[in-house]
């Protein structure tokens, strides 16, 4: 017998947080795909995604206290790095989350029943969920589809699960640390990845398609980063990888260059090559969902999808894999689905991101290459760290900030960081952005405190040749 619901929520990480006290009168159910380690409640963000990759990067970054304090005459000697310490704080207080989390909707409330299993559309706002105990139909008046992304694998031969390889879903719980690892890709995964194995002592080897890494970033930023990448880790540029294998207990890749063909071998693969919606694995088109080329559900500013009653939010239909945004998007469509004579629009008007690789990366609005090819006036305000009395206690010789405005208004139109501390530095950039502040009277219309790391922006702004 179908079972109809006012509610189903598919999939337990921002679609979460939906749900609170003001539903109490409604009947709602949630889904959450498997029941295998790789499939735990509270989604990608929790169990495999920000938290415990940003745990793993403070612990990388406490590792490398010895490499920062020689430049200020401090003698630190690291020993090692105990994996399995570092590995189980982690994912003890992670996994005991997840369960809490789950334990709570299964049994938290009287009107959410919790279903395990892959749920797939069979129609509009109707769904087949595999459970453990078999197959059950529901029906819904709402349905909010937060089904999240996965990692995508290149269409390489011999790159699939015979070859043993790794990625972001799993290789924060390998058993021990290898000697060496190889890293095919070249965006955020891959170099905060990087950072956090080479930090504790793994030869990396990352292998990238590009010419730089980090090529969605501005320009000068890509630039520095992959300067300082190539210094510390064994970076392969312009590489196509044509062929995986294994021979015992080592990855051999076979790659394509400038320099002809060579293999590579290593201990271990770490695949980081971008992620992608889970719109396939909850079968959207049957459900009536249009969809965009690369998979995503199509939404609205409203986060409604082409169907009535059918909502979408986060990886599955955003093009920012970002759980800020996917928190804001629940946000909407919770005030949707309570207010629905006074809708409420998503902004996606600015934002930002942060890549917590060493050094630290942070950017919101546009690029510089994306300013000069659409045309429009800009000027731009740079600010080098060692050029403020906090770069210089802290011997930064690398870092910087870069600020692109309007000539005329002063209006921000981009921020760009690379140094300490990067993705905090960036937040009054992004406010002053949202609230259309205009970057003569931020820079003086307020104290900036001396001698403090935002004096950086401080300065940055001051740079800038407006009208």
């Amino acid at each position: 017998m179908d079972r109809h619901f006012d509610l189903v929520v598919i999939g337990s990480g921002s679609g979460n947080s939906i749900v609170d006290e003001r539903f109490a009168d409604w009947n709602v159910a949630f889904i959450e795909k498997g029941v295998s380690p790789l499939d735990s409640f509270g989604g990608t963000c929790l169990n495999v995604g920000c938290i415990p990759t940003k745990m793993f990067v403070h612990t990388a970054d406490t590792a490398r206290a010895p490499e920062h304090g020689a430049a200020l005459g401090v003698d630190l000697v690291l020993r090692g790095a105990d994996w399995p310490a570092v590995r189980d704080r982690i994912f003890g207080r992670i996994d005991s989350l997840t369960a809490d989390g789950e334990q709570y909707r299964a049994t938290g409330s009287d009107n959410v029943t919790l279903y395990r299993g892959t749920a797939r559309f069979t129609g509009e706002r109707r769904l087949t969920v595999d459970t453990p105990d078999g197959p059950v139909t529901i029906t819904a008046d709402q349905v909010v589809v937060a089904a999240g992304s996965r990692p995508s694998i290149p269409d390489v031969p011999g790159l699939d699960d015979d070859l043993g390889l790794h990625t972001s879903d799993t290789v924060m719980r390998l058993e021990r640390l290898p000697r060496r690892m190889a890293v095919l890709g070249s965006g955020f995964v891959a170099t905060e990845m990087a950072h956090v194995f080479s930090s504790l002592g793994v030869e990396i080897t990352l292998v990238a398609r590009g010419g730089t890494l980090l090529r969605s970033e501005d320009e000068d930023v890509a630039r520095r980063f992959t300067k300082l990448a190539r210094d510390r880790w064994d970076v392969r540029l312009d590489r196509k990888l044509t062929r995986a294998r294994r021979e015992g207990d080592t990855v051999l890749l076979d790659l394509d260059g400038p320099q002809g063909a060579q293999t590579l071998e290593a201990d271990e693969l770490l695949v980081a090559t971008g992620r992608r919606p889970n719109s396939d694995l909850v079968d959207a088109a049957a459900g009536g969902l249009a969809l965009h080329p690369d998979g995503r559900i199509v939404v609205d500013e409203r986060q409604a999808t082409s169907v009535p009653g059918v909502w979408a939010l986060g990886d599955v239909s955003s093009p920012w894999q970002l759980k800020h945004v996917a928190n804001h998007e629940a946000r909407t469509v919770r005030h949707n689905l309570l207010n629905p004579d006074r809708p409420r629009a998503s902004d996606h008007r600015h934002v930002p991101h942060a890549v917590f690789s060493a050094p630290k990366i942070a950017a919101v609005g546009m690029t510089e290459q994306e300013a000069r090819a659409s045309g429009r006036p800009y000027v731009t305000g740079t600010q080098d760290y060692s050029g403020i009395a906090y770069g210089w206690a802290m011997e930064d010789t690398t870092g910087f900030a870069k600020i692109l405005a309007d000539p005329a208004t002063g209006r921000l139109i981009g921020a760009h960081i690379i140094g300490p501390e990067a993705p905090t530095l960036i937040q009054p950039l992004i406010q002053a952005m949202s609230f259309g502040l205009d970057a003569r009277t931020m820079a003086t219309g307020q104290y900036w405190i001396h001698p403090a790391m935002p004096e950086v922006i401080e300065n940055a702004l001051l740079g800038l040749p407006l009208d």
